[in-house]
């Protein structure tokens, strides 16, 4: 067991370093000489795939539909929305030759795909009986970034990005809210992430969005993580892309529109947030494989008790026999590197007692259950440790959120912990960018429920909401 184990970095030691080891040992990528990207590996392609599956329903279920756009931009319709393409300059990957041509005008590949949707919604919609217009599509993207790590940023990124067009500005408020809520859902009840949900500031919204809500994780070191987005366009590239549709009236109106998305991140936020240094720690909710049997020896009455319970466990609850000839102890320790949420261990020994041993991942606490009694032990443990899994990672986060009314003590707080700092904020981004070059911290989000408590803790005068800072991956 202990060779696996000694491959991973203590987490508390180097938090970086550890968190390549357990991406590498669980085997959830590969590295390529394509710099800067990653090759997904089977068990981590499972993981996005069953992200895929769970959202791709939701989806669906609120009327979206899937499309596929053109990975490439011609560089006259990126330029349409001057905004846009200028948040996004810096990171654009150019196509300038086909074959050993050189293309008449350049081609950007899509960093995000606002202007396709745009494009395609200007010849689509013509009557309001064409609207709402809800699609969604799950692709990849390229942003040309100078600092990698798997998961968390890489120049290549699956992810999904909805696209919606909508008659009203009431409209389209509510679709960004409700997509939001989706996001919150799943990564509160499926990821076991518990997110602060709130909106950006003016000076972090994406380009081109009238508003921005974001969903912000705490690692386990207390940076933060954007772990989803839904913006809220107004009709800003309905107006550049002279979309209009004709009303009730016969009377011709500009459409309004929002975007939202999620990407691989996600599986970063879980490793970082859930981890431990025995590797991986997969909520139950998400795990490829949520029961991994492991028979100590191949004898007939093992094999025969593991297909047994088996029998008794909904076809729903995915599983694995590790019947290879690998020892015990590595398999358990194989099993623990890559998260699976319980382990069941069949030995003669215990048959004797008409017991098996089945293992929590997340606590590697171990019970002794009776053989009739554990396909229905398996299946209420896997709804505790999901529940607890939160649970943890909820109350570390909220040990991590500093309340500080003073800005050399927040300075001071900086310097010694890292996590969420809540403050009162008066709204204007010279303070928030006084705030960024003196410490390194940079606006989460604002949570508009919460109502500022006193002066803006930069300048003194008015604060007009309470804002959370933090430093960010």
């Amino acid at each position: 067991m202990s060779k696996l184990v000694s491959k991973i970095t203590d987490r508390d030691v180097d938090f970086a370093k550890w968190y390549t080891d357990v991406v590498r040992e669980a085997d959830l990528v590969a590295y390529s000489s394509v710099k800067g990207s990653m090759i997904i590996r089977p068990y981590g392609y499972a993981i996005w795939e069953n992200i895929q599956r769970i959202l791709d329903k939701e989806f669906k279920k609120t009327g979206h539909e899937n499309v596929q756009m053109p990975m490439f931009i011609p560089e006259s319709l990126l330029n349409v929305e001057k905004e846009h393409v200028n948040g996004f300059a810096p990171e654009v990957a150019w196509v300038t030759h086909g074959g050993n041509e050189k293309l008449e005008e350049r081609m950007c590949v899509r960093p995000t795909s606002e202007v396709l949707f745009c494009e395609h919604y200007k010849n689509i919609i013509k009557s309001y009986r064409d609207l709402p217009k809800l699609y969604n599509q799950w692709c990849t993207i390229v942003r040309w970034e100078k600092t990698t790590r798997p998961f968390l940023r890489s120049r290549e990124i699956l992810w999904q990005e909805g696209h919606t067009m909508h008659k009203t500005s009431e409209e389209a408020k509510k679709e960004t809210l409700r997509m939001l809520k989706i996001y919150e859902d799943f990564q509160r009840n499926i990821l076991a992430l518990p997110v602060l949900v709130g909106r950006k500031t003016e000076k972090e919204k994406f380009a081109g969005a009238e508003e921005t809500y974001t969903l912000e994780a705490m690692m386990y070191d207390g940076v933060a993580l954007q772990n989803g987005t839904s913006h809220y366009f107004g009709n800003h590239f309905a107006k550049a892309f002279g979309i209009q549709f004709l009303d009730e009236n016969n009377t011709l109106q500009t459409p309004y529109q929002t975007s939202w998305g999620v990407s691989t991140r996600m599986i970063g936020g879980i490793i970082m947030t859930h981890g431990d240094n025995h590797g991986l720690v997969l909520p139950p909710n998400i795990a490829p494989i949520k029961i991994i049997f492991i028979p100590i020896t191949q004898e007939e009455s093992i094999l025969n008790t593991i297909d047994e319970i088996i029998k008794k466990i909904p076809e729903e609850y995915t599983y694995k026999i590790d019947d290879s000839d690998k020892s015990p102890g590595y398999k358990f320790a194989e099993a623990e590197v890559k998260g699976i949420p319980i382990r069941v261990e069949v030995g003669k020994r215990d048959l004797e007692n008409d017991e098996v041993t089945v293992v929590r991942r997340d606590t590697l606490e171990k019970y002794k259950v009776k053989t009739n009694e554990v396909a229905d032990y398996i299946l209420k443990l896997l709804e505790t440790i999901q529940k607890d899994m939160y649970d943890r990672a909820l109350q570390r986060r909220n040990e991590k959120i500093f309340d500080v009314k003073d800005y050399d003590d927040m300075k001071e707080l900086i310097k010694e912990k890292t996590g969420f700092i809540k403050i009162n904020w008066c709204g204007k981004t010279e303070c928030e960018e006084q705030i960024k070059n003196d410490t390194g911290y940079k606006s989460r989000c604002i949570i508009e429920e919460e109502k500022p408590t006193g002066k803006c803790i930069v300048c003194g005068k008015e604060a007009t909401c309470r804002i959370y800072v933090g430093k960010q991956y």
